[in-house]
């Protein structure tokens, strides 16, 4: 699209605004890039490591210990013997600590679940800012290039006048310098643009990019209403499943200990030969650890570190409650605020375009004609940024609340 088309479809849109949603990828294009983020496979490769600990839990750390000795005897009067002995031992867990052990293990798992759904999130929020940031610069970009384009077009009709007489040389300077000043403008927007994509693309290679963004769109209001969001903040929040499910795991792992300071035993079989043969038996060996004051500190540190578990619990649903309660005012405030910048965006349009009128009827100055289109143009670029951040904390509410790009992830 060439500048004065493009000129004119920005201008069309501030006098006709068309209501369109936020331009957002396809879902299932954010679920693959998602996925393979990193971070997020790194999370998923955790549960994996999880199950194994879960499994080694349930199967305990008893095995069977196999152990001998041989020697040669040199007994004086007689002559040298052949001896040895081999003794075959398994701990045997108490009844009651296996039981804790594969539920603590199976609760490591549902943590380390939550939590990769949890860098999934916090991945998604990422993603979002980035892409809306891509979205923004591209949105300010088409902006300046138009007023690029109208004072390029004032200046060229400024010299020609200059031709006829009709105009002064420093109408021409006046216009000059504002062409430069949004020349400028716009070549820093381009290396915002340039910057966002590079971010978005080098964090999500696997997110296909157009070669333009596409249109910003407006903000949106979700169908299921920003209190109800907010509710699901907190009920979906895997960031407080994780805490809860630690909690569990810990306390478990404290009664654990706690049984623990009466020891497993240990029981066998023993076999042996001495005197060449002469002699020979076997038997039943038993041996069992009595336990102490480390085992006593064990369980006492564990039952501490259940404590803090608990305690940490409550920060975490805090924590995610604040930020619930920050999603929905930050949600209605940048609405509220982008309907302000909308309306005075549209109020300086109409006023520029009067004061064009104006101008064009030898009524008004050049360096107001000026003034008024350098107004409308700061005023589209804070309509744009505050509609940016409307689009933005809707957006985060959205994730937060886990209603979109949830992938696989089951409802609760």
């Amino acid at each position: 699209m060439n500048r004065p088309a493009l000129c004119a479809l920005v201008a069309t849109l501030l006098a006709n605004p068309v209501v369109a949603a936020p331009s957002l990828p396809d879902e299932p294009l954010v679920v693959a890039a998602l996925d393979n983020h990193p971070s997020v496979t790194g999370a998923a490769q955790r549960v994996e490591a999880a199950r194994a600990a879960a499994h080694m839990l349930a199967r305990g750390s008893q095995e069977f210990t196999l152990s001998g000795s041989y020697m040669s005897r040199d007994i004086t009067g007689e002559r040298r013997y052949d001896e040895f002995d081999a003794s075959l031992t398994r701990a045997i867990r108490i009844p009651g600590k296996a039981g804790l052990d594969r539920k603590s293990g199976q609760l490591g798992i549902e943590v380390a679940q939550n939590l990769m759904e949890d860098a999934r999130h916090q991945t998604a929020l990422v993603l979002s800012g980035m892409w809306i940031d891509w979205l923004t610069a591209g949105e300010l970009q088409r902006s300046d290039l138009a007023t690029v384009d109208l004072l390029e077009q004032e200046v060229l009709a400024l010299s020609r006048r200059h031709e006829l007489r009709d105009a002064s040389r420093l109408e021409i300077d006046q216009t000059q310098a504002a062409l430069d000043q949004a020349r400028g403008q716009a070549t820093r927007t381009l290396a915002d643009l340039e910057r966002a994509r590079a971010m978005l693309s080098a964090n999500f290679p696997d997110l296909p990019l157009t070669p333009e963004p596409p249109a910003l769109g407006t903000p949106e209001l979700p169908r299921e209403g920003l209190e109800a969001l907010r509710a699901l903040v907190i009920s979906r929040s895997h960031e407080i499943l994780a805490s809860q499910r630690e909690a569990e795991r810990v306390s478990t792992l404290a009664e654990r200990a706690q049984r623990d300071r009466l020891a497993d035993p240990s029981v066998g079989v023993r076999v042996f030969r001495e005197r060449g043969g002469l002699e020979r038996g076997g038997g039943l060996t038993f041996s069992m650890p009595l336990g102490g004051s480390y085992r006593k500190a064990a369980a006492e540190q564990a039952s501490s570190e259940a404590s803090a578990a608990q305690f940490e619990l409550v920060s975490t649903r805090r924590m995610v409650e604040a930020t619930a309660q920050s999603d929905l005012l930050d949600a209605r405030n940048r609405l509220a605020s982008w309907e302000k910048f909308d309306a005075g965006a549209r109020t300086a349009t109409t006023a520029a375009a009067r004061v064009n009128t104006g101008y064009r009827l030898g009524a008004i100055d050049l360096s107001d004609l000026l003034l008024a289109r350098r107004q409308e143009h700061e005023a589209r670029r804070m309509e744009i940024t505050a509609r940016a951040d409307s689009i933005r904390s809707l957006l985060k509410l959205q994730i937060d609340a886990h209603v979109i790009w949830m992938g696989s992830e089951i409802e609760n």
